[in-house]
């Protein structure tokens, strides 16, 4: 295969690839502002500037290319025997009077700039820049700018890498961002009347090197150095786009993309970026509750846990039906615990999948791209995943549509209904049908997180969790399962639907809660020994951080 050298480390390449796409393959440091290896390359920042030598075709003796002169690595395609140094003290030179071209004008408000920490301008200034500044004249004052309804510009920190501009026209397709003037009274606008308003607009601020862009949402929320991520998926849509949930204190702060090149690239749209916050809502559902009497009171876990076992059982008694509604946006592990706890106590109980919603129609950015960026439509994240485990525990599997017919005729003793979606999702037929009186009334069992017009019908609610305070598995609309960790601890009182599914199956024992704890990792072990599900829990791609990066700087005990 061919190879190459950069300084000093051999890198594999393939042909016609840039230089420094194949360095930062290798995990080789070449300092870079304007390279994107999702966008064109323009070669503007010129700190990535490097010394080529190329073999002679005839000789093969190594040569410099272009006479020795300074060439960017990211505009210079990699040939086989190439040696590069961009440590050389001609390219260290360079990128010295590059870093303190680039902080002419910028100003020193790094202590109340959200970039600090994970800024390449602060980064690169320590490493390869200058310690002293030479320039005495004024600096050149920008303006700050609201671009729209996510995204803030502080204009006098741009360093004019254009990574936004190429963002809106090439993967956005919306074209919304320009450069405007020249020289040092150049900077970044939009056009007038057309604000940054579409539904990828959020990746700008990841893709600004500095503290240009800013997300309104995390403006002076905290401190980039005290939140620690873990990797998710879209909870939200049937995406699977790969995240990062950062939190810091039990606190969700941010949702950033997190780069899987055969799902999401390095992006995320604005929706999954910013439609976490129901996670932390003051509407949450925090305290079991038990229906006496006609009025529902505050209960234990237990309590409510053993009235929900002798709801689902005493329904034979009654000659009715069981059913369980398995919402879509619950785990696999969730759904099949749960709909595994209530056959084991009525193994006649009917198993649905509840409404996948759906919001107009899918959209491509760019548009008419077959290899663009999709946004789903269907608002759900694993409606194919509870699909299969409803199918692989089989019996009477129908549609949600037909049990609320057989809940409003009368014919169910009890309804297990969960929900878990970001808003209020009950639909006017089941709220009907649960609102029945006299003898016919089903006894409904329900688990959601959100308080809503569902919960006040709920003869026993049990608080569940979102997908951020749990792990579980995912299986996108491409038909892809992918597992997700727990990022944050689940608010007082509530508990996965998987652990109400374990309660459950505990309490018809006759066994004392606290019972067997739910573990996904374990249920997916026990899901693959399960007929219809062996594949799908063999096929699992496990979440993963980027490799952790270590520090410049010796860090010693004292």
């Amino acid at each position: 295969m061919p190879q190459i050298t950069i300084n000093g480390k051999t890198v594999e390449i393939t042909p016609g690839e840039m230089i420094i796409k194949a360095a930062n393959r290798a995990g080789v440091d070449i300092p870079q502002y304007c390279y994107h290896d999702g966008l064109s390359v323009v070669a503007s920042c010129r700190i990535c500037l490097g010394e080529v030598w190329q073999p002679d075709a005839k000789t093969g003796q190594l040569a410099p290319l272009m006479g020795g002169k300074l060439l960017p690595t990211c505009q210079t395609a990699a040939q086989d025997g190439m040696v590069v140094y961009t440590d050389s003290p001609k390219a260290v030179a360079n990128q010295k009077a590059v870093m303190e071209y680039l902080l002419i004008n910028h100003p020193l408000d790094c202590p109340v700039c959200d970039q600090a920490g994970e800024c390449y301008l602060q980064d690169y200034s320590y490493q390869y820049g200058r310690g002293v500044s030479r320039f005495e004249e004024t600096k050149v004052k920008q303006p700050k700018k609201d671009l729209g309804p996510h995204v803030y510009l502080y204009a006098d920190r741009c360093i004019m890498c254009t990574r936004c501009v190429r963002f809106t026209r090439e993967v956005s397709g919306t074209a919304e961002l320009l450069v405007a003037g020249r020289g040092n009274r150049e900077e970044i606008d939009i056009f007038p009347g057309q604000a940054l308003d579409n539904p990828l607009s959020g990746n700008v601020v990841d893709l600004c090197p500095v503290g240009a862009l800013l997300d309104k949402d995390f403006l002076f929320a905290q401190r980039v150095w005290f939140l620690k991520s873990v990797p998710s998926i879209d909870g939200l849509t049937a995406s699977g786009d790969n995240i990062l949930i950062e939190h810091n204190d039990d606190t969700i702060y941010r949702v950033k993309p997190r780069v899987n090149m055969a799902v999401n690239k390095w992006w995320i749209t604005d929706e999954v970026r910013h439609g976490w916050k129901f996670v932390h809502s003051p509407e949450r559902l925090r305290q079991p509750g038990v229906r006496r009497y006609g009025v529902r009171a505050d209960a234990d876990w237990p309590g409510a846990v053993r009235e929900a076992a002798e709801a689902i059982g005493a329904a034979r008694g009654r000659h009715k039906g069981v059913a369980v509604v398995l919402s879509p946006m619950l785990s696999c592990e969730d759904a099949y615990e749960l709909g595994s706890a209530v056959r084991a106590i009525e193994p006649t109980a009917i198993l649905t999948l509840g409404p996948v919603p759906r919001q107009g129609q899918d959209q491509t950015f760019p548009p008419g791209r077959a290899d663009g960026f999709k946004v789903w439509a269907e608002k759900a994240p694993n409606a194919r995943g509870v699909g299969r485990v409803i199918e692989a525990l089989g019996g009477d599997v129908r549609s949600f549509e037909d049990v609320v017919r057989v809940i409003d005729q009368g014919h169910m003793g009890a309804a297990v209904i969960t929900g878990s979606y970001p808003s209020a999702w009950a639909t006017p037929g089941l709220l009907g049908a649960l609102g029945a009186s006299g003898p016919g009334r089903v006894t409904a069992v329900v688990i959601d997180t959100l308080a809503s017009a569902l919960s006040e019908r709920a003869d026993v609610l049990l608080p569940s969790v979102t997908w951020a305070e749990k792990a579980g598995t995912f299986v996108s609309g491409r038909g892809m399962a992918q597992a997700f960790e727990r990022a944050v601890s689940a608010v007082p009182g509530a508990r996965a639907e998987g652990q109400v599914g374990l309660d459950l199956a505990h309490v018809a024992r006759g066994l004392a809660l606290p019972g067997p704890v739910f573990n996904a990792a374990q249920t997916r072990a026990t899901m693959a020994r399960v007929g219809g599900l062996e594949e799908l829990v063999r096929g699992v791609v496990a979440a993963s951080l980027p490799v952790e990066q270590t520090p410049d700087m010796e860090v010693v005990e004292l």
